[in-house]
C-alpha cells in the first residue's frame, strides 16, 4: 500500500501542517506509528500541502503540482478513509484536511473496516491520548482555557423556574438541524478493539449523532446512516435511559455532532477524570443531593460519567447512617445524566452561579483557542488569502 513506517522522515511534514491547527498533534514516535498506518507516502505529501481553509481541486494541483487525473483519485480515496473531507458545492467540489482530534483519528474507528489494523491503532491511540497526560497529546487536547466541546442538558430535568437556551439541550439542537445521521461511536469501537465492553451496555451502533454538512460528509462516505429527526429524538431518549451524557461542539450556532458519552469509554470524558475539570465546556446548571432524601446507595456514583460525585463528610468522621451523597462544582457539568438514576428523587439541577459564554460559530472557537495557544498568525494568514482569492482572483 505505500505506507511509510520505514520512512518516518516523510511525515514530519504533514505534522508540521496538523500543527497549525488550533488543536495539533504532539509529535511523538507513537504519533508518527499512527499517521503511518492510515497515510500512504503520497496521501502524507498531498496532506502537508493542504491550506487551512477548504480548497478547491484547482488550487490543490496548484499546491501539490499533481495533475487532476493523479490527484482526483487520491482525494477520493483519502475522503473513503476519513482523512480530508469533501463538501459538494454547487458544480464546485471543496476540500478540507481533517484534524487529527477531533477528526480523523475519530473517523478511523467509526465504520467498520478490513483495510486498517484496527487493534493496532486503538492501542496506538490510547497510549498516545493518555501515556503522558500532561505534556503529551491530553494536554494539547485539554489544556486550553476555550474547550472543543461542551456538555448538554438532559431536556427532562431542567428546573422549570429558568430559561433555557434552544441550543442547551440535546433534543433542541437536533430539532434546528437541517441534516442528521447516526454513526458508530468511535469511543466503544476502539475499546471493543481493546477487549473491552461498556460497564452501562451502552450501545456502539447508532448511538451517536452527526449534523449538518458534516452529517452529509459521513453519509456519503459510509461512516453514517441518514435518520429522520424522531429517529434522532429516539436515540436521545435511548441515550438517557443508559444514563449517558451529551457532548456536542462548544459552539452556539449549529453545532456538527452529539456524542453519548460514558465514563468508562469516552475519550472526552477521560479528560475530566484525570483532572482537566475544565476540558468540557459546563451546562448552566448544577447537580444538587438533598441531604434528608440521600440513603447513600451509590447509584448516582454510578450514572455520574464525570466522577463529581461522592461522600460528604462534613469536616468530621461520618457514621453509616449519617452518610450521604454530595457534588464536585468543580467537576460537575451540569448535565443530569445522575437524575433520573435516583430512586429517592434526592438529585436536582440548580443554576450555575458563574457561567462561561459559549463562543458563537466554530471560526470564533477555533480562533479563541488559536489565540490562547500562541498559533493565531496562521489562522490570520490563511484567512486573509482566502479572501484575497475571492476577491482579487489571479487565474
Amino acid at each position: 500500500m505505500g505506507h511509510i513506517a520505514n520512512a518516518k522522515d516523510n511525515l514530519v511534514p504533514l505534522i508540521d501542517r496538523l500543527n497549525k491547527y488550533p488543536v495539533g498533534l504532539v509529535d511523538n514516535d507513537k504519533l508518527r506509528q499512527i499517521l503511518a498506518l492510515l497515510f500512504s507516502e503520497q496521501e502524507a505529501y498531498v496532506a502537508s500541502k493542504f491550506p487551512l481553509e477548504e480548497a478547491t481541486l484547482v488550487e490543490l494541483v496548484k499546491a501539490t503540482g499533481l495533475d487532476e487525473n493523479t490527484l482526483l483519485p487520491l482525494l477520493d480515496r483519502m475522503a473513503d478513509k476519513g482523512l480530508i473531507m469533501d463538501l459538494p458545492y454547487g458544480d464546485t467540489t471543496y476540500y478540507l484536511l481533517m484534524p487529527g482530534l477531533i477528526g480523523f483519528f475519530e473517523f478511523t474507528f467509526m465504520k467498520h473496516r478490513t483495510d486498517l489494523p484496527l487493534e493496532k491503532l486503538a492501542r496506538l491511540m490510547e497510549d498516545y491520548l493518555y501515556e503522558d497526560p500532561r505534556t503529551g497529546q491530553a494536554g494539547e487536547f485539554f489544556g486550553s482555557r476555550t474547550p472543543l466541546t461542551r456538555s448538554l442538558v438532559h431536556d427532562d430535568h431542567i428546573p422549570v423556574t429558568t430559561t433555557v437556551a434552544t441550543n442547551a439541550t440535546a433534543k433542541e439542537i437536533i430539532r434546528q438541524a437541517d441534516f442528521g445521521a447516526v454513526t458508530i461511536c468511535y469511543c466503544r469501537h476502539k475499546k471493543e478493539h481493546m477487549g473491552k465492553t461498556c460497564k452501562k451496555g451502552a450501545p456502539v451502533e447508532g448511538i451517536c449523532i452527526a449534523l449538518g454538512n458534516g452529517a452529509r460528509f459521513l453519509s456519503r462516505r459510509g461512516f453514517a446512516e441518514p435518520k429522520s429527526t424522531d429517529e434522532l429524538l429516539a436515540i436521545i431518549d435511548l441515550a438517557d435511559a443508559h444514563h449517558l451524557t451529551h457532548i456536542t461542539d462548544n459552539v452556539r450556532n449549529r453545532p456538527s455532532f452529539i456524542c453519548n458519552c460514558c465514563g468508562c469509554c469516552c475519550e472526552l470524558v477521560h479528560g475530566i477524570q484525570i483532572g482537566y475539570h475544565n476540558g468540557i465546556g459546563k451546562t448552566a446548571y448544577l447537580a444538587a443531593i438533598e441531604p434528608e432524601k440521600c440513603d447513600y446507595c451509590g447509584l448516582c456514583f454510578k450514572a455520574c460519567n464525570v466522577g463529581a460525585i461522592g461522600l460528604a463528610r462534613n469536616g468530621r468522621p461520618v457514621q453509616l447512617e449519617e452518610r450521604y451523597s454530595a457534588v464536585d462544582e468543580a467537576i460537575c457539568l451540569g448535565c443530569g445524566a445522575c437524575i433520573s438514576a435516583c430512586e429517592r428523587e434526592a438529585i436536582s439541577l440548580v443554576p450555575r452561579t458563574h457561567v462561561v459564554k459559549t463562543p458563537a460559530t466554530k471560526r470564533k472557537m477555533f480562533m479563541q483557542i488559536a489565540r490562547e495557544k500562541g498559533r493565531l498568525m496562521p489562522l490570520v494568514i490563511s484567512r486573509a488569502r482566502k479572501l484575497v482569492r475571492k476577491y482579487l482572483p489571479t487565474g
